[in-house]
């Protein structure tokens, strides 16, 4: 079953310095994070602020290509979760035929907005980003290290739905 979810905002993760994107189904609320590249995080963050540039970005330059072709994206949806890698496909349609290609779940959101697409998230990847990997051990043994540890442990991933960048 596919979840419809809506983008809740995008943040930094504080150690790796790498973007997430923080979807949220629409059903029930639950927050689904996915660490991104900083292009494509640029590329997801201009459109979401309707910012326009002199010249075509790659996801922008997709768009106008695809428009000359008369070929519309209806949908895109994250697919999988496999070994802490997130899939996607995004789905096009033409006056010929209707099809779709595996994309990074950044670049098929990227496309989405462009083309006002709705979002969508498999159930069982949301079952899979609820899992917390418990082999995950605090590199710094400090005091401080260890209140930061704790605070983080008891975050869900609802939490990550509150922060907006």
């Amino acid at each position: 079953m596919l979840h419809k979810v809506s983008i809740a905002g995008l943040t930094m993760d504080p150690t790796s310095k790498t973007p997430i994107i923080i979807l949220k189904s629409e059903e029930n609320g639950q927050a689904i994070p996915i660490w991104i590249g900083l292009l494509e995080a640029t590329s997801i963050a201009s459109s979401m602020q309707n910012i326009k540039f002199d010249r075509p970005m790659t996801h922008d330059l997709f768009k106008n290509f695809t428009n000359i072709l008369d070929i519309d994206v209806p949908k895109v949806e994250v697919c999988d979760l496999r070994d802490n890698t997130f899939y996607a496909k995004i789905y096009f349609t033409s006056k010929e035929k209707d099809f779709s290609m595996d994309a990074r779940p950044s670049d098929a959101i990227a496309i989405a907005l462009r083309f006002s697409a709705p979002i969508y998230v498999d159930e069982g990847v949301i079952a899979k980003s609820k899992q917390v990997d418990v082999k995950a051990e605090a590199m710094d043994k400090s005091e401080e290290g260890k209140k930061w540890a704790e605070y983080l442990e008891q975050l869900s991933t609802e939490d990550f739905g509150k922060y907006k960048v």
